[in-house]
């Protein structure tokens, strides 16, 4: 009987530590979600700032180097995103003529088959543009509050990388006063197994994504779709907000396969494509890039998919799986750490 009282205490204390961790990821966002990006980058960073550093090069002349060639690549991909969205737009038209002459079919395919008359119809399409032109508005109010938030991501993430890359040996002192002087042997080895493991990880993604990339922008070439490369590429890069990704940015490409084809087949063939190269990833591509598996079971990574959704939205569900990754690192080298790891491996 007592002992099933201090099970019961124990449990209550970890749910109350649960809740309570949660209310305060929750309402502290702003801060965590690039905080946590910032830790993120400053571990795939790492080595080179480490390798530059043994090489005689001055720490913050080596963070700052870093920085600067990440966001050069950041810049270079962004531009080639926007020239090839420049070439789609000048398709719009085309395709806005199209969507008229569907519209109209559709009438009169509503009117044949379901006596549906043609005022009616109007009727309804303009109290739907109506109703979308009050919320308007309100549209608009919401994108310019994303927009200032994504422009404080992207200032506050690197200035959070730069403080962690610059005072990690005091990040890593407090680690070791909160261990004990017994661990500090195991505590160095813990994170040096995860810093490199992460690391060729994320090389090992990047380059999953190119591939993938290269697959869909070919397999849509070979179709004949428009824009195949702005389309493989962006699928390819959605892909990092897990399962969700794929679906959202696959939604344009065959769009646009439905409205320039009057056969049904183009469009289904670009959704062939698309999980062919998935099924790839997946089964081929993602095991032989990669190389080393995280090992983390489908269950767990649904589960953190869901709760990084509910906690920080979007970026949650894209910072998730690297921290069930670094979780699971850790709890490969720590016997403390062991049921969780059961629990989180295939």
């Amino acid at each position: 009987m007592y002992r099933g009282n201090i099970t019961f205490s124990l449990l209550l204390k970890y749910l109350q530590i649960i809740l309570l961790s949660g209310f305060i990821l929750y309402w502290g966002k702003d801060l965590f979600v690039p905080l946590c990006f910032g830790f993120l980058i400053a571990m795939i960073l790492y080595p080179a700032c480490k390798w530059l550093e043994e090489k005689k090069c001055p720490r913050s002349l080596a963070i700052t180097l870093l920085l600067s060639i990440l966001s050069l690549l950041s810049v270079l991909l962004i531009w080639i995103l926007i020239l090839e969205i420049q070439t789609f737009q000048k398709d719009l038209p085309e395709l806005i003529k199209k969507i008229e002459l569907l519209t109209t079919d559709l009438q009169r395919w509503l009117t044949v088959y379901w006596n549906i008359p043609i005022d009616k119809q109007s009727n309804w399409f303009e109290n739907v543009f109506s109703s979308i032109t009050k919320d308007a508005g309100s549209l608009l109010g919401g994108t310019i509050s994303i927009t200032i938030k994504m422009l404080f991501l992207m200032f506050i993430t690197p200035v959070f990388t730069v403080l962690f890359l610059f005072n990690r040996g005091t990040f890593v002192k407090v680690l070791e006063l909160m261990v004990g002087e017994s661990l500090h042997k195991k505590l160095h080895e813990v994170l040096d197994k995860i810093i490199k493991t992460y690391f060729n990880y994320i090389k090992g993604m990047i380059a999953v994504y190119l591939i993938v990339g290269v697959l869909n922008s070919f397999g849509l070439l070979l179709l004949g779709i428009e824009h195949a490369i702005l389309f493989g590429m962006l699928t390819a890069v959605m892909t990092i907000v897990p399962y969700v990704g794929i679906i959202i940015s696959a939604l344009l490409p065959i769009s646009v396969a439905w409205l320039s084809s009057d056969s049904i087949w183009l469009p289904i063939g670009v959704i062939a494509v698309f999980g062919f190269v998935q099924y790839l990833e997946a089964n081929l591509i993602f095991p032989m890039v990669v190389g080393a598996q995280l090992n983390i079971n489908t269950w767990a990574s649904i589960i953190a998919i869901i709760i990084g959704g509910i906690l920080w939205g979007v970026s949650g569900m894209v910072l998730s799986l690297p921290f069930l990754a670094i979780l699971k690192l850790a709890s490969d080298n720590l016997e403390e750490l062991k049921p969780l790891n059961i629990l989180i491996s295939r």
